[in-house]
């Protein structure tokens, strides 16, 4: 397979996956409970699944002591997903937290890549602001914001992925045809 080929099949999955970032921002903003909840149910489902793998793990543990420890930290972790899906406000708070963190986070990376790129960049800046803004929101409507708001920041989040994936595959796609010599 020539790299053209490859680039063509690799760009193809790329716009795949950024117009199904997309739809699913606009299915967050239009159900946030039924986003907010989803997270919160898949989060508390991940949590046992990596409690009951440890507690399994426990049993090729290479001495009784580290067994028994290793069952026991499974039994907690098993414990902790259980009350994730049992006590959904509780769940919601320390979710709201970590996830307005993280917008912070993924928002300053978002910045600083924006500056390191030639072409492109007006939407990913874009796409900084609105990220920065939307953990910054998140810290302010705390306690309050919740559920929804997890599930419409998601939404919005994913929206601006999508977009901001379809304009950096066109950016890299010109600068390819430049490099080339195409026109």
């Amino acid at each position: 397979m020539s790299s053209d080929n490859q680039l063509a099949k690799a760009g193809g999955k790329f716009t795949v996956m950024a117009w199904l970032a997309i739809i699913f921002g606009v299915l967050a903003i239009m159900m946030p409970w039924v986003a907010g909840e989803s997270i919160l149910l898949l989060v508390g489902l991940l949590v046992i699944a990596a409690g009951l793998l440890r507690m399994i793990w426990a049993f090729q543990a290479g001495s009784l002591g580290k067994g028994i420890l290793v069952f026991l930290i499974g039994a907690l972790t098993l414990v902790a997903g259980v009350i994730v899906i049992s006590h959904p406000l509780l769940t919601s708070a320390v979710l709201t937290i970590m996830l307005a963190v993280y917008f912070l986070i993924d928002g300053l990376s978002e910045l600083f890549a924006a500056f390191s790129l030639s072409e492109g960049r007006g939407w990913l800046l874009f796409d900084a602001i609105v990220t920065i803004a939307l953990g910054v929101l998140l810290f302010l409507g705390f306690p309050i914001a919740g559920t929804v708001a997890i599930g419409v920041f998601l939404g919005i989040k994913l929206l601006f992925v999508g977009i901001t994936m379809l304009t950096l595959k066109t950016a890299v796609k010109s600068a390819a045809h430049k490099l080339t010599g195409e026109a």
